[in-house]
Order: C-alpha cells, then structure tokens, then sequence
C-alpha cells in the first residue's frame, strides 16, 4: 500500500515501515560516527536491558548500546503489529528495522512484546537473561504509559496532567486547529496525584530491579538510569509543579531505594533529566508543543540543539561511563543543560510573551516541531519514497 500520515489530535494513527526502518538507520549511522568507545573513560555495557525500547530515548538507548559498544541487547516494549488492513505501530517497525541491523551487524538483539508493569513480563524477561545473557550490567527504563494495572492488587491507575495546588492559566498551541490560545488547568485532587504517582513513578522502577536482582540475573557493579524532564519556569507549572512533576520525583525515591536493597551487588541507580524534544508522550502534555516550538527555534539559532540519539550518546558517553560524572545534590545526571541555562530560557521567555496566532509561525519552530512528529512514525524524512507501494506487514527477525 502506499501510506500516507493519518493525524488524529496529538497522535498519528499509522506508519512508515520505510521511514521508520530510515530512521533507525540514521541514528546507527550517527553513534558509528561518534566513536563512544574512545569518548568514555569507563568500560562500557555488554549486557542490556532497556525497558521501552522501541521509540524516542528507548530506542537512541538501545542503538547507542549496541552500536556504539557492540552490547548485547534485550528490549521490552508494547507495540501493535500489522494487520492485513493496518499498519503496525511506529514502534513496531522501529524495533523490526533495529533487528534487521543488529543482524546483519552480527550483534544480539531479542525483544519482548506485552506489558513491562506486570510480573508475568518480568518473570519471561528473567528467564531469557538467565539462558542467553547470564546477567545484565546495564538497565535502561524509559516507560511512558497513561495507565498501570497494579500487579499486587490488580487495581488500574491512570494518569492526570494537572497542576498541584491551584489551577493554571496559561498559552498552549493546539495543533489540530493551528490555533494559540489560552489554556486553564484546574488543580488535580489527592486521588489523581496518588494514581499519577502509580503509573509514572518509581514504583515499577523499583520493582524490576528488585525482582532482577533477586532472581541472580543483575551483574556486579551494574548501572541503571530511569529518564525524567524537569524543565524550567515556563513548564513548571504544568510539568514540575504538577502532578506528572511529583511523580518523576518518586523516582528520586526509588533511586536511593534500588541502591540500597542492591547494595550487596553495588548497583548504581541515577535519574537522568533530559531535554525537551517531541515525542508521543511530549505531544499529549498541554503547553508542551509551543513550548518545543519556542526551544527549537531558539536552540537551532544558537547551534545547540540535539535531538534523541545526540542527547543519549552523550549520557553515556559524558555520565554512565565517565569517570567523575556531574550531578547535581539528588545524584540527577543533567543532559538538558543546553536548553535550561539562564541565557537560552530568557530568549525562550522572551519569545513567550510575544507570541500570538498572528506571529506564532515567525516566532517558532513549529515546522521543526511538525517535522519530527512525522519522523516520529516514519514520515517527512529525507530518502524515503512516500509515493511508492510498501509491503506493510513486516515482523521481526
């Protein structure tokens, strides 16, 4: 079929297997050329786990584990593959792609398709590591899900993007109508901020470190890192001070939690903050999309603007395996220094308080920000014939 985007709100409801499977091969590309090897004082992984591994930061963690330190690679995620009628999701065709690379690289890559919150998944993840792998010496978790269902209690917990305390009014942009407009949030109650801090906390974190461990499958002196966003001013109020804000900070919690009930293995356990770049998490938090759109113009004017790949070849590169690593007083690596220094946001406030629908498209990046939505499930990248009929039903290798 030939496939064309499908947008639905903050959500494009098919994908490019070509594109995808480019872009897959445009990040390979990127870490061969780095040579991390050389950049990082420290031994790299040889074994990983990445927990959501078939999109955004996942995925860049998964191809800068294997291609730049030739790891082997067991990925987690839950995607939907293609139907007669349908295409696979954007993940689906990432991970297809990212083993047809591993493959012919002559690299191990294996993933698990369900759901990483229950047990059933850790237990089939467990006993893979202990038959091809032995242990893991590097956990990446970078889950984004609006709802968990308690493995304990079988309770569903779903999320709430609201501020904390009092409501809020601010700018957005709506994408769907290309429209700037005000935006007023009212303040979540006890019960949404508990159950934001179920599915996007630290708890599940936790749990699969502690399950792993226990089962013999954790390497001496492994490492693991759970991604967070923690912004500046103009996203507080909604990202920080919010209830998706208090539920990164359990993972703060969970940590120090993992460091100590690992501690016989000496495991490290760091939160890494990253920057803000356009996902499919990103696109759905109101004030985000303009936010994004403010940065990316600012950011490309200075020269400093990174995208998935770039930002985590230099976690691991400049954090994870460097020897005397920056962090601040939580033990939080930072790679978004770039976007939250002093002088960046000032532009970036600067541009906020001008923008209107009038100006909006002078005074941002919104092409930039558009442009990587569609890279996001395959579409708008350089390369690739969106003209030509592709075979949509691709499985994995």
């Amino acid at each position: 079929m030939v496939i064309k985007p499908k947008i639905r709100g903050f959500i494009c409801t098919n994908a490019h297997p070509a594109g995808c499977a480019k872009s897959v091969e445009n990040q390979i590309t990127y870490v061969k050329s780095q040579d991390v090897l050389a950049k990082s004082e420290l031994a790299g992984p040889k074994n990983v786990l990445v927990i959501g591994c078939s999109t955004g930061y996942g995925l860049a963690s998964r191809i800068t584990s294997a291609f730049g330190y030739g790891a082997k690679t067991l990925g987690i995620c839950f995607e939907k593959e293609p139907t007669d009628r349908k295409t696979g999701t954007a993940g689906w065709y990432n991970t297809a792609a990212f083993h047809d690379q591993a493959k012919a690289t002559g690299l191990y890559a294996q993933t698990m398709n369900g759901d990483a919150f229950s047990d059933n998944m850790k237990i089939t993840v467990i006993d893979k590591i202990k038959k091809d792998l032995g242990t893991v010496d590097l956990i990446i978790y970078s889950l984004a899900s609006p709802r968990r269902t308690d493995p304990d209690t079988g309770e569903v917990y779903k999320s709430t993007l609201k501020p904390v305390g009092q409501g809020y009014t601010t700018k957005t942009y709506d994408t769907d109508k290309d429209k700037v407009h005000e935006i007023t949030l009212e303040p979540a109650n006890q019960d949404e901020i508990d159950q934001t801090v179920k599915v996007m906390g630290g708890e599940d974190w936790e749990r699969w470190l502690v399950m792993l461990n226990n089962a013999g499958v954790v390497s001496e002196n492994a490492k693991t890192t759970a991604y967070t966003y923690i912004g500046k001013e103009l996203t507080w109020p909604i990202y920080g001070q919010a209830t998706i804000g208090l539920a990164k900070e359990d993972l703060d919690r969970a940590a120090s939690a993992i460091i100590a009930k690992l501690k016989s293995n000496n495991v490290s356990a760091n939160v890494s903050s990253l920057k803000a770049l356009v996902t499919q998490a990103s696109s759905a938090i109101p004030v985000m999309p303009l936010y994004i759109s403010l940065i990316y113009k600012v950011m490309k004017e200075e020269g400093t603007h990174e995208g998935c790949i770039e930002q985590i070849e230099g976690l691991y590169t400049r954090c994870l395996y460097a020897s005397n690593p920056a962090m601040d007083n939580m033990h939080r690596y930072h790679m978004e220094d770039k976007e939250t220094n002093d002088a960046t946001q000032s532009k970036i406030k600067a541009l906020w308080d001008e923008v209107t629908q009038e100006n909006f498209h002078d005074l941002s990046d919104y092409a930039g920000y558009h442009h990587e939505f569609l890279t996001l499930f395959g579409f708008d990248i350089q390369g690739v014939d969106y003209e030509a009929d592709v075979d949509h039903v691709v499985n994995w290798s």
